[in-house]
């Protein structure tokens, strides 16, 4: 199932795994492979046991939006989704750096001051929910003053403390200096005794002085002038906590609090004061950090908060200039840490290159410093690489914060630059130019032919009478990638899109210097698309959407609800185009969950994915058979800019056409709305690690089905009608059916499957080397210490289409590593799975024949484990 919202937070540093394989085992771990030739590959000797040398640690670092203080945190930040996106203008640079900024996996900041909610409306979680009768609202603590509100500070929650971030509105009077400064000095109290956790209240002493720095910045008036005594105040609590023995303990609760202190560094914009604190949190980082996801966020709040916006201060600029140490070990966190990219955390890494080349960028001392560091950062994170999307973030910084050294960085005009490595297959297809990662010529041609047929599909639906006066973006680029981890690392430094998604179209059409672009990628399983490019027609039709019915730019465009016809649009000319059934539209028009009314109002904040694109749809679909010149009335409106006037045709309908869309549903999930042909339908049941398919497809008009193909996601497929399929390890997978019928069309479908049981035991391994794999085997009882690995290695022989490897059982967290040439580790790898614990996993495809390398790395001490490999 597709399943589509709008995310237009930019996700940061999913890994592409690309690497030149080998025949060659290396002699040790690290070193350069001894000559082997070619021939000899399946009689090579076995490999030297690489040394006990320790791999890099890990690492982390995030960055944050400049200007103002931070806000709260808030959880459910996405990681990265196959949704689709809105369609926007290309974010300028500036915009778009401070987007890159983010924090690690399920934690987001929070912009400008809302609204608050009532005491009533807040829910009350976990500790929280003990203390449910306190009140939290401002007027709580206007009642407080001096010494009775620091007490009412520490009798309170987080939770409730935090809430006043979204007080500005309602109070802002509350964080006036005279009530600031008696908390500052209770925080120096308690910090000089700090006890590595929250047992005294020091969190929320904290965070009220955060949040006050947070609404004077808002509301100056209203909170009044922010002066010298506060600060010093504030600066005498910071160092009191930072001389404590405890600030730096590696756990979960010292983690909580000194995220916020370290943050409150920024808050009270003094950071030049504390460039040897932020160089300890950076150099004291190490791999076992990662079982404790508050101290990975503290070490976060260094790089989001005072390394970035600390740059605008020329306090900060200046002690950088004057002590660059800092600017040094920013640079080796970066270089010491790749393994985390491709991990949960790995924007902590992508995020030191981007303050790095910030501070290139923040004068001519610290540049004379950073320079050197930016460009050895560049040159120890190839493209094509996994560390390349810590080479994209950091060249993107260096180019919009110190652009005239472009040329000593080798990033002058980076978009043409990733464009020329990154998508080097290109074909001008009349006015649209396709630049593609991956694409044959047979398949640029196909593309192309698509795209062009589908110009006069699209006419000869909506009537045009040609492109909409002074709408210009008359060209337009189709940037395809080879997957969604290439088109997250790569995708947004060349055409400005999110990335957060399965594809964007990025233009401004009423701009004559921009250019379109429909930025896409492939996905395996896919037989529907274009040369299995997901969702091509979908982008292209919001291309031609924009020329020929939207006039104005996005914003005028967006005026009013007309998601519906947008997003629905491009969905039903995607289906009827390429002559598929939506099947997802299909089993919502079963359900009836909506009416016509109601989807008449969609925007992109009141609407779910479900709402968006199949009821988009069907209501498109519905109008276009139906009611067209209701269609047209309302495109007349929408192609001279008059956007009130097209809601108003479809709006002043009411409710008068609810009863038939609900008839029309009922016929059309019965089978009238399927297209000609095969139509992919099937079912799945999970047991454990198995899947179990039981297909439900169906014929329409001429032929039958004669064929059925399984895609299950991790490499593997079947051919059977119904399958069932054993995953080597617990995850969330895509299985895909694909129908062929006797006049030789065909349909594909998707569905999402999650097994979460453990995986079928294989039998043990037969060479006689313990470090030695094979083909379906396992090897138990895997240990190491902290630091160290456990390294192995599997000769795979031609033909091999897929090699999945996953670990399982025993205690500790080990991280699992794969490298086709040398001996992995966190610091010689092109595919990593670092989850928490000892369950792993990592498909390969398409290996070419010869050894290749594992190795499992200590976080912490592990023992027990399995590892298994199958092929």
């Amino acid at each position: 199932m597709h399943l589509r919202i709008r995310l237009s937070t930019l996700a940061a540093g999913v890994v592409a795994c690309c690497a030149t394989a080998t025949t060659v085992l290396p002699a040790q771990a690290f070193a350069a492979p001894a000559a082997v030739t070619a021939g000899a590959a399946a009689t090579a000797s076995a490999p030297a046991t690489p040394t006990a040398t320790t791999p890099a640690v890990t690492a982390a670092a995030i960055a944050a939006a400049a200007g103002k203080p931070a806000g709260p945190a808030a959880a459910g930040a996405t990681t990265g989704t196959e949704n689709l996106a809105a369609p926007a203008a290309p974010l300028p640079p500036a915009l778009l750096s401070e987007t890159l900024m983010g924090e690690p996996a399920a934690t987001a900041a929070q912009g400008a001051p809302v609204q608050p909610k009532s005491a009533a409306a807040r829910a009350q979680s976990g500790a929280a929910a003990a203390a449910a009768a306190q009140s939290c609202t401002p007027a709580d603590f206007a009642g407080h003053t001096g010494a009775d509100l620091v007490a009412f500070l520490k009798g309170s929650t987080t939770d409730c403390v935090t809430a006043l971030f979204n007080s500005g509105s309602a109070d802002p009077s509350i964080f006036q200096q005279a009530r600031m400064l008696p908390v500052a000095a209770a925080f120096k109290d308690l910090a000089a005794t700090y006890t590595g956790d929250n047992s005294t209240g020091i969190l929320q002493l904290v965070l009220y002085l955060r949040v006050g720095y947070y609404i004077q910045s808002y509301y100056p008036d209203a909170a009044g002038p922010y002066t010298s005594e506060l600060t010093v105040a504030v600066k005498a609590g910071l160092d009191a906590f930072f001389a404590a023995a405890r600030w730096h303990d590696v756990t979960d609760t010292n983690g909580g609090v000194l995220k916020e202190v370290l943050t409150l560094t920024d808050s009270a914009n003094i950071q030049a004061d504390y460039l040897g604190v932020y160089k300890r949190v950076l150099d004291d980082y190490n791999n076992s950090y990662n079982a404790f996801p508050q101290m990975v966020n503290a070490v976060n709040s260094v790089l989001r908060f005072p390394l970035w916006r600390g740059n605008t201060n020329p306090n900060f600029v200046n002690a950088l200039g004057a002590d660059p140490s800092l600017v040094t070990s920013l640079a080796n966190f970066a270089i010491n840490h790749k393994d985390l990219l491709g991990g949960p955390n790995a924007v902590l890494d992508t995020n030191a290159g981007n303050d790095l080349a910030r501070m290139a960028g923040s004068g001519p001392a610290v540049e004379a410093a950073a320079k050197p560091q930016v460009k050895r950062v560049l040159d120890a994170a190839p493209l094509l690489t996994a560390a390349a999307p810590l080479y994209v973030y950091t060249a993107y910084q260096a180019n919009v914060y110190d652009n005239s050294q472009c040329s000593y960085y080798g990033i002058c005009d980076l978009p043409a630059k990733l464009t020329a490595v990154v998508l080097p297959n290109q074909l001008v297809c009349d006015n649209r130019t396709i630049q593609a990662q991956a694409l044959s010529a047979a398949e640029l041609a196909t593309v192309c032919a698509s795209l062009r047929n589908e110009d006069a599909f699209f006419h000869n639906l909506v009537k045009d009478n040609g492109p909409v006066p002074n709408q210009y973006n008359k060209t337009v680029t189709a940037g395809i990638f080879a997957n969604k981890a290439d088109y997250t690392t790569y995708s947004w430094a060349i055409f400005g899109n999110s990335t957060d998604n399965g594809g964007q179209t990025v233009m401004n059409a009423t701009d004559p210097n921009n250019r379109a672009a429909n930025v896409m990628y492939q996905k395996a399983w896919n037989n529907s698309d274009p040369a299995r490019v997901w969702n091509l027609n979908h982008e292209y039709t919001h291309y031609l959407d924009g020329i020929y019915d939207m006039k104005g730019t996005f914003t005028q465009q967006m005026s009013v609800p007309d998601i519906w016809w947008v997003e629905g649009l491009a969905e039903y000319m995607s289906y009827s185009y390429r002559a598929t059934t939506d099947t997802d539209a299909m089993a919502q028009a079963a359900l009836h969950t909506y009416k016509l009314s109601t989807i008449f109002q969609n925007t992109y904040g009141n609407s779910d994915s479900t709402r968006v694109y199949p009821w988009g749809y069907l209501a498109v679909r519905y109008m276009l058979e139906k009611h067209p010149a209701d269609v047209q009335a309302m495109l007349a409106r929408f192609r001279v800019g008059d956007y009130t006037g097209g809601y108003a045709v479809y709006n002043n309908l009411g409710t008068s056409y609810d009863a038939d869309f609900d008839a029309w549903l009922t016929a059309c999930a019965a089978g009238a709305c399927y297209a000609a042909g095969p139509t992919a339908l099937f079912d799945t049941s999970v047991n454990g690690a198995t899947v179990s398919t039981t297909e439900r497809s169906v014929q329409t008009g001429p032929g039958q089905i004669t064929s059925w193909h399984w895609s299950f996601g991790d490499g593997t497929s079947s051919d059977d009608r119904n399958a069932s399929h054993t995953y080597a390890a617990s995850g969330t997978y895509t299985v895909a059916l694909t129908t062929t019928d006797s006049t030789g069309r065909t349909a594909t479908t998707p569905a999402s499957v999650t097994v979460t049981a453990a995986p079928v035991a294989l039998p043990t391994c037969t060479e006689p080397r313990t470090d030695a794999m094979g083909q379906n085997c396992s090897r138990t009882g895997l240990a190491a210490t902290a630091g160290n690995s456990a390294y192995l290695y599997v000769y795979l022989p031609a033909g091999t289409s897929t090699l999945t490897i996953a670990t399982s059982g025993g205690t500790g967290t080990a991280h699992l590593y794969y490298n086709p040439g040398t001996w992995a580790s966190p610091s010689a790898f092109t595919a990593s799975s670092t989850g928490t614990g000892t369950t792993q996993s990592l498909t390969i495809t398409n290996p070419t024949a010869g050894y290749r390398y594992l190795s499992l790395y200590a976080v912490t001490d592990f023992s027990g484990v399995t590892v298994s490999t199958r092929f």
